[in-house]
């Protein structure tokens, strides 16, 4: 009986040769073993290795795209970053232009108040006399020898003339000595301030406001220099000098038409010849040696030798 019930109780074992069972699947000290888990232990050793080995790859690769990710970030930062500092940079460049020009528009608009004065003609007409007060002028500044206006257009040039120590004083500063990209009118420096000279030369900005000599480039219409022939310059001895515009176009900063002295009246009268054969059209003036001619200069768009010029011969009395 009790052989038979060893037998029933180790249905599922085999004995070896030394008698001790074994069951399958099972060792003899009792640990496990999986059929086809060749080297995996009863504690499992192995598979923690795989296991490992299948985890610990992809979250390496998560991480790397992790940091990817992260330095696009910092690059897209920092593209922000410089695209709003060019932004303020500009903003803050065009708040200055803007600036300087109402600044030097305010100073003009002040001194033309402060100087300028309207009365009627003393024959009865309606037309009013345009007088400048010079004495307020040079209290403000020293250097004023002149105002030059047009009428009536364009009647935004309207302003007071100086004359520096040298070409460049009064490039960038105003007439009130601010400085400010308008500069001023200003006198060629080689020239006789009561403006007496053959060919007296001034020079103004061309401003992209309108400002200063910018509206001279509307003299390329023969239109509007039919409408518009002359310009007026007052001086502070009482003179109203009236010029009548007879060429006007663009030359060089090299150009003959700054020349202020010739030696001969022939040497003159071919100046003047020039004047005339270099203009946009022909407007038909005489000018003869025995005239003095004054020349309004300002830059152009086209390069920084450029320069656009308009041309008046001096109106003698009676002559308008």
């Amino acid at each position: 009986m009790g052989e038979v019930r060893k037998k029933s109780g180790n249905n599922a074992g085999s004995r070896q040769p030394d008698g001790k069972s074994i069951r399958s699947g099972r060792q003899a000290d009792g640990k496990s073993i999986r059929s086809g888990r060749e080297g995996a232990g009863a504690h499992g050793k192995k598979r923690p290795v795989r296991g490992e080995d299948a985890v610990d790859e992809p979250r390496r690769g998560r991480r790397r795209r992790g940091r990817g990710s992260k330095g696009k970030g910092i690059l897209s930062n920092l593209i922000l970053v410089a695209a709003i500092a060019v932004f303020c940079v500009s903003a803050y460049q065009l708040f200055k232009i803007g600036k300087g020009y109402y600044d030097g528009r305010s100073e003009y608009d002040k001194i033309r108040e402060l100087a300028i004065e309207t009365k009627e003609e003393d024959d009865g007409g309606n037309q009013p006399r345009y007088q400048v007060n010079f004495d307020e002028l040079t209290a403000l500044n020293s250097d004023t020898i002149g105002w030059i206006r047009f009428d009536p257009e364009p009647a935004i040039i309207n302003y007071p003339v100086v004359q520096g120590r040298d070409n460049q004083e009064y490039l960038h500063k105003t007439f009130s000595a601010n400085d400010n990209s308008l500069g001023t009118i200003f006198l060629n420096v080689e020239n006789n301030p009561n403006f007496r000279d053959q060919n007296s030369i001034l020079y103004g900005h061309r401003m992209k406001d309108g400002s200063m000599f910018r509206h001279l480039q509307d003299y390329e219409d023969r239109a509007f220099w039919e409408a518009n022939p002359y310009f007026y310059i007052y001086t502070p001895d009482g003179q109203e000098l009236i010029y009548h515009i007879y060429s006007m176009g663009e030359v060089l900063d090299t150009s003959d038409t700054y020349l202020t002295v010739f030696n001969t009246e022939e040497d003159y009268q071919n100046f003047l010849n020039m004047t005339k054969e270099v203009s946009l059209y022909d407007t038909g003036i005489e000018v003869t040696t025995s005239d003095t001619i004054v020349t309004l200069s300002t830059c152009t768009s086209a390069s920084d030798e450029h320069r656009f010029v308009v041309r008046g011969v001096r109106v003698r009395e009676g002559d308008q």
